[in-house]
């Protein structure tokens, strides 16, 4: 008996806290009621944590108001088809909403509109681009308990040491990699560049500017799906852990940024506009960056990533074309003239990501700012330079506490990304590892 082909489907996404996508399968002929609105789920979904738990004796949101549905309003910018899914499904992000038509406080999608609001009503619009690094593992990972490298990129089990720009780690992995491009170029992302990077089965591939930050945020998240799915096809597994190696290179999410006016003109040009600017909305993002680390920086395993001597950066520094400061300017005169935010991890949410940033880079607008001396390559930071924490727990507390949080996401985001994220870095704080077992019990 000959097995059925599986109908095609549209999926219907709402992005959580952490990135993650929830929502619904409906079958391609029922899909009016994604276009009519009538999609519903928990407003409570968007308040998950890591382990999918509501937290509702903390958060309020849940049982205790009767778990209130939302409105899941979908985005027709971003319908896209699923390659990997039967011929003709697709798929659509949404933000949720409240029934009286307003957006959740809880919708990162939300989030990112909401300040984009403040750039049009200055008559400016963000560019944004994205440098998503990521790694491809064994599929083996869930019987094993830890991530391995691609057997084609080993010797005897070992990695061949390390791959950076190589192209035959690419070749090995080549039918995998393919895969990716077709996908994303099926979805029509403005996907550029594939690098192999340091680690073994790490890659980047970057995403070209969008004059859209939202776009450009829902452009990242596609890309992770396509990367997981991908990896799936193939037998492996991609994973965005900021730290899955300890030996080996943390993976990051850089951001480029420039901001043009209602002109199409580039404001961060120090050569033909306002040179002060280009160093102001820099000093924003310093300025804001302890407060908002707990955004580039999300789960414990994140911090496992700021490392001294490694690209990921550990000091609150800005340089020009410096790839081991917090902030690079790649380009200061011209129309490319643009930022580079090197902090956040490949685990970061890229709506709260752009958030941070562009919130970082208005504060910088409206006020005139002052960044300090710039490190120089080959020289430590400038004296008296601050430094991003490495500490889970403190990122929580510096976020929670933090009037810039509350006005770019909003009092009852912070108290909520907050509380959710103290109980996870509690409970990671309250786990004895097996390197305690190892280290401490023998000689303790």
């Amino acid at each position: 008996m000959a097995l059925e082909t599986a109908p095609p489907r549209i999926e219907i996404l709402l992005v959580g806290m952490n990135g993650d996508l929830r929502g619904k399968q409906i079958p391609l002929e029922a899909e009016k009621k994604v276009w009519d609105g009538t999609v519903r789920l928990p407003s409570s979904t968007q308040s998950l944590d890591i382990w999918g738990d509501d937290n509702d004796d903390i958060t309020g949101l849940s049982l205790s108001v009767g778990d209130p549905d939302g409105q899941c309003l979908p985005d027709r910018r971003s319908l896209a088809p699923m390659p990997w899914a039967p011929e003709g499904s697709k798929q659509v992000l949404a933000t949720m909403h409240e029934f009286d038509g307003t957006p959740s406080f809880m919708d990162p999608r939300a989030i990112l509109a909401a300040l984009l609001k403040r750039f049009d009503d200055r008559g400016l619009t963000p560019v944004v681009a994205t440098e998503l690094e990521f790694y491809v593992v064994e599929d083996d990972w869930r019987e094993t308990g830890k991530p391995r490298p691609p057997a084609k990129l080993t010797y005897r089990g070992e990695p061949n040491g390390f791959q950076l720009y190589d192209m035959g780690a690419v070749d090995a992995l080549d039918d995998y990699l393919q895969t990716v491009r077709s996908w994303a170029k099926a979805q029509n992302l403005p996907a550029d560049a594939t690098t192999a990077e340091f680690g073994p089965g790490q890659f980047e591939i970057n995403l070209l500017h969008r004059a859209d930050a939202l776009a450009a945020a829902d452009d990242c998240i596609y890309l992770k799906r396509i990367a997981e799915q991908a990896a799936r096809k193939h037998g492996l597994k991609s994973t965005c852990m900021a730290k899955p190696y300890a030996d080996h290179a943390g993976s990051g999410l850089h951001v480029h940024a420039s901001i043009i006016d209602r002109d199409g003109k580039n404001i961060l040009d120090a050569k033909g506009g306002d040179p002060q600017k280009l160093k102001s909305v820099s000093a924003g993002m310093l300025k804001t960056m302890r407060d908002a680390q707990l955004i580039f920086a999300p789960f414990a395993n994140s911090y496992r990533r700021f490392q001294p001597g490694s690209f990921a950066p550990v000091d609150i520094d800005w340089g020009f074309g410096h790839r081991g400061t917090a902030v690079r300017i790649p380009d200061a005169d011209g129309p490319a003239a643009r930022i580079e935010h090197r902090v956040a991890g490949a685990d970061a949410n890229p709506y709260l990501l752009l958030t941070a940033i562009l919130g970082g880079m208005l504060l910088g607008l409206d006020e005139t700012l002052d960044p300090g001396p710039a490190t120089e390559p080959g020289k430590e930071p400038p004296a008296g330079t601050k430094r991003l924490t490495h500490d889970f727990l403190t990122a929580v507390e510096d976020f929670s506490a933090s009037p810039f949080i509350a006005d770019v996401f909003g009092e009852r985001y912070r108290k909520l990304y907050g509380d959710t994220k103290r109980k996870e870095a509690i409970t990671y704080l309250r786990t004895v590892s097996d390197f305690d077992y190892q280290t401490y019990l023998p000689r303790i």
